[in-house]
């Protein structure tokens, strides 16, 4: 398992070959975003107007502008001009993959939940995930859907840490099938992630109190990854 190690909030041209992830404090419906969301595309816009909660509405916004720095920081483009399409699915090879850029060889992911929005760069596949710890009975129950050693992980602990047990799991989970680009397409038994993944990294994330996080990346050696608080500076 890897460590993740606080890094400095601006990113330089050297950082383009890294894998690195900002962990963003989610804004609220009472404290919304000062990012510019002008520069989301009309499919962007229309998702995000057709959020019923004001929270989500601003959730998603954030989230998707914060992308769009980051990606403009790394590119050199307009947060405007950046242009998304999806990768080829490895289940049925339909275009339902991972998300891409379509003028930059650069992989991203992007999660949120209601406290963090987490997104991951690299030169290689990458997923993320953040969610929150859920009640006993929630993890419980999907602990079931998973490898039989990681039911059993979570079984056997303590019940007042299967909760955070089952949710380091999932999340650790979550992240390998996006950078894998299936989503569950996949068996989620299919798999463990309690510990390294052939050809993969799979990193713990520090993501406060009740909440779990992690990064999945595409390498089988080691690599380092940079954590970031803050956007980039302009």
């Amino acid at each position: 398992m890897g460590t993740a190690a606080a890094f400095r909030s601006d990113t330089t041209a050297q950082d383009r070959g890294e894998v690195q992830v900002w962990a963003l404090p989610a804004p609220t419906a009472a404290s919304p975003t000062t990012l510019d969301l002008s520069a989301l595309d009309e499919r962007e816009r229309q998702r995000m107007d057709a959020f019923v909660r004001d929270s989500d509405r601003v959730l998603y916004g954030f989230a998707h502008a914060a992308l769009r720095t980051i990606l403009s920081a790394l590119t050199g483009e307009t947060p405007a001009a950046l242009r998304f399409a999806r990768a080829a699915c490895p289940c049925c090879d339909e275009p339902h993959g991972r998300p891409v850029l379509t003028s930059a060889r650069l992989e991203f992911s992007l999660s949120h939940s209601r406290d963090l929005v987490l997104i991951g760069v690299a030169p290689t596949p990458i997923g993320v995930d953040t969610e929150p710890v859920p009640k006993p009975g929630t993890a419980e129950l999907l602990a079931k859907a998973l490898h039989p050693a990681e039911r059993e992980e979570v079984e056997t602990a303590l019940p007042e840490h299967r909760s955070a047990v089952f949710a380091r799991l999932w999340v650790r989970k979550e992240a390998y099938l996006k950078g894998l680009g299936t989503g569950f397409g996949r068996d989620l038994a299919a798999d463990d992630v309690r510990g390294a993944v052939a050809g993969w990294q799979l990193t713990d994330l520090s993501a406060g109190p009740g909440q779990a996080a992690a990064v999945a990346v595409n390498s089988p050696a080691p690599c380092e990854i940079r954590v970031h608080r803050d956007l980039p500076m302009k």
